[in-house]
């Protein structure tokens, strides 16, 4: 039984760790640290530690030739336009806003993927995308002056682009994934990641002043770095491996859940009956999309 509940903890202890990284951030881009020099922190100690797990599980470090472009597609798309949009629209948005608009991710998967692989879409599938948009257009256009949002717009708009970038991403990793161990692609995605992040973010590094770090500062950038990167990608993959992806991606759902507490009770937030509408029409068109017809 202890075996069997592990594999759902680490998923669950995943999502939770994904849903104190968007207080985290919110915290930590407003005075301390700007977006993009979070965002080259972030890639740049978790290539070490992926790079390091090659001591641990001793393995192949090469990869093939013919996969380096799509390696390289893979690295733009999950790390760099990605994560570079997701912690700059969060450091403008709230942090509730995010996490429901990140839930719309496994619709534009799904229609990526149809998109992608020639299949036609079910009337189910549509049904769910328009409800989805019509929960992210609620958020998108709802006026909100609760958190310490500077520009809630501007913000939703960039998480919604990191969602669909994140869904061409998961698309072009799934060969690699079946050709590669799961942390020897992570392993090469941040690796290829890293120097555009460099590009984008050595200037706002350059402005940190550390010393103005309290143990606040320092939990909160531990908790984006390690815990929401590092181990939260890992206790995904363990449970995609032991549980399956459809068990372990249901999981999604409780991330709105945490950060909506820990926004409400750490950073001011509000709970408004606009947001608990659009969970409820977003939520609806994850489901859709992915029922499976007879």
């Amino acid at each position: 039984m202890k075996r069997d509940l592990q594999p759902h903890l680490a998923v669950l202890a995943a999502n939770l760790l994904f849903g104190i990284n968007f207080s985290a951030v919110q915290h930590i881009t407003h005075g301390f640290i700007q977006p993009f020099a979070l965002n080259l922190i972030r890639v740049g100690i978790c290539v070490i530690l992926f790079w390091l797990l090659l001591f641990i599980y001793p393995a192949k470090a090469g990869i093939k030739k013919e996969h380096l472009p799509r390696f390289l597609l893979c690295a733009i798309t999950g790390v760099v336009i990605n994560q570079l949009l997701f912690i700059k629209g969060l450091s403008l948005t709230l942090s509730i806003h995010a996490a429901l608009l990140i839930l719309v991710t496994p619709i534009f998967i799904s229609f990526v993927a149809a998109w992608l692989d020639k299949e036609s879409l079910s009337n189910w599938k549509l049904a769910g995308l328009a409800l989805g948009i019509s929960g992210a257009v609620l958020l998108v256009a709802g006026k909100d002056r609760s958190g310490k949002a500077e520009n809630v717009l501007l913000g939703n708009i960039l998480v919604i682009i990191n969602a669909i970038s994140y869904s061409f991403y998961f698309a072009l990793v799934k060969p690699l994934m079946k050709e590669y161990r799961p942390t020897h692609v992570l392993r090469w995605v941040f690796t290829l990641g890293l120097p555009f992040m460099a590009f984008f973010g050595w200037s706002q590094f350059q402005t940190i002043h550390w010393e103005n770090f309290g143990q606040l500062e320092w939990m909160a950038l531990a908790l984006i770095v390690l815990g929401a990167t590092f181990f939260a990608y890992l206790f995904n993959l363990y449970g995609i491996n032991t549980l399956g992806a459809g068990v372990t991606g249901s999981y999604i759902y409780t991330q709105p859940v945490f950060a909506a507490i820990i926004a409400v009770i750490f950073l001011g937030e509000s709970l408004t009956f606009n947001k608990v509408i659009a969970a409820a029409l977003i939520i609806s068109g994850v489901w859709l999309v992915n029922r499976r017809t007879r």
